[in-house]
């Protein structure tokens, strides 16, 4: 028995946990809702390890590679113009999904909203990407602000004498090699974390609330795929990816992202695996975390549906136009807020108050948002992987399989 079960990879037992999490949910939502707690500690154990795998791989893939300034500038520069790229056309399938399936029709908007607070400012973004003091930004888990201060710390490292340089590049490879095992650990813990995630969101009544909404979820899981097959596809056949042992690599990465509704549960996990699949450990340190604020995929394209969906439900009439220029505001507010809270009902609700439309539309939203943040969470970790990718075949260093 026991040699059959280890045929079984890390893979196939979250699936398993995928399955028995649902039915648990389903079956004794009590008991289920009661089970958060072995969720939350597979959640704080990866966060415990996001902080150091980022600055000691992000050190030893620059400082350790000789890069200079102008290299990093150049993968910065490339990244960005793929994100913009890919969020662009994200929030196109969004709105055009939601314009011929039309899921707002017909639904009564609840009154009030919930607070969500403010939504964030440019100025308040840029500030915000850089910390007054690296411990605070660590125990924040503020990705942004820790990749912009280790590669400033990476580049300082390529200033000084060899001797030097050499012992700090080596201290941060073996923090990425203990670090990487380290994740290695806490995914043994991971269907437990994730079945009991997954039992949890749906103990609480997640399909009970669907009712008149469910055809808002439909279309976000529409748009979702349509978005994989005619953007992401096409993205990684241009620059060459090996599709197959991509999709294999970024599998337990999606399912931890999917069932936790957490970026940060599957960020670890999925640099390991992009690095196993051959690309070079700088880029994979670079682009994830800097994607984690900058490539929302999914996010971007939830939030076209949803504030087309407010102007359906409330009967308002938006031209073309009108709801391109809306895009262009989603697309230039949404970026870098992957640490504030609720992220996307912040952003949802200061889009919708700048364009007269009900802010009520959050709170009729809100009792399905946890089924649709699941599936848009899982896309964001699919697109920075891919990402990744993209960036090291356009590097020219993508590299064999590990």
């Amino acid at each position: 028995m026991w040699t059959f079960l280890r045929r079984f990879k890390l893979s196939h037992w979250i699936g398993i946990a995928m399955v028995a999490g649902l039915g648990f949910g389903l079956a004794a939502p009590a008991a289920a809702v009661a089970s958060q707690p072995l969720a939350t500690i597979f959640l704080r154990l990866i966060k415990s390890l996001i902080v150091p795998l980022i600055f000691s791989t992000l050190v030893v893939g620059i400082a350790g590679h000789g890069d200079d300034l102008k290299a990093v500038g150049r993968l910065f520069l490339k990244s960005m113009i793929y994100f913009e790229i890919v969020t662009t056309l994200a929030l196109a399938v969004g709105l055009i999904v939601v314009n011929v399936v039309r899921p707002g029709v017909g639904v009564t908007l609840l009154s009030g909203a919930p607070p969500v607070g403010a939504p964030p400012t440019a100025s308040g973004i840029l500030e915000h990407s850089f910390p007054q003091s690296f411990f605070e930004a660590a125990a924040g888990n503020e990705v942004l602000q820790i990749v912009i201060w280790s590669v400033i710390f990476a580049i300082a490292i390529t200033q000084v004498r060899p001797a030097v340089k050499d012992r700090m590049v080596e201290l941060c490879h073996d923090l990425s090699d203990v670090m990487f095992k380290f994740t290695n650990v806490v995914m043994w813990y991971a269907p437990i974390g994730v079945g009991a995630a997954l039992a949890a969101t749906i103990g609480r009544g997640g399909l009970k609330a669907l009712g008149p909404l469910l055809l808002l979820v439909l279309t976000l899981y529409l748009a979702l795929v349509v978005f994989g097959l005619f953007v992401l596809l096409p993205a990684a056949l241009v620059a060459g990816a090996p599709v197959l042992r991509f999709v294999r690599a970024a599998a337990e990465p999606w399912m931890i992202a999917f069932s936790s509704a957490s970026s940060e549960a599957a960020l670890p996990l999925a640099m390991e695996r992009m690095e196993q699949l051959g690309v070079p450990k700088k880029i994979v340190a670079f682009v994830i975390p800097m994607g984690y604020s900058f490539n929302l995929d999914g996010s971007t394209l939830y939030l076209a549906i949803a504030s087309v969906f407010a102007a359906q439900a409330a009967g308002i009439h938006m031209s073309i136009g009108q709801q391109l220029f809306m895009m262009v505001t989603l697309m230039l507010t949404s970026k870098g807020v992957a640490g504030v809270p609720r992220a996307s009902l912040v952003i949802l609700a200061g889009t919708l108050g700048t364009f007269h439309l009900p802010v009520e539309a959050v709170t009729t939203i809100f009792g399905v948002d946890v089924l649709m943040d699941m599936a848009r969470t899982s896309v964001n970790v699919v697109g920075n992987c891919l990402a990744t990718v993209v960036t090291a075949r356009w590097e020219g260093e993508f590299g064999p399989q590990a």
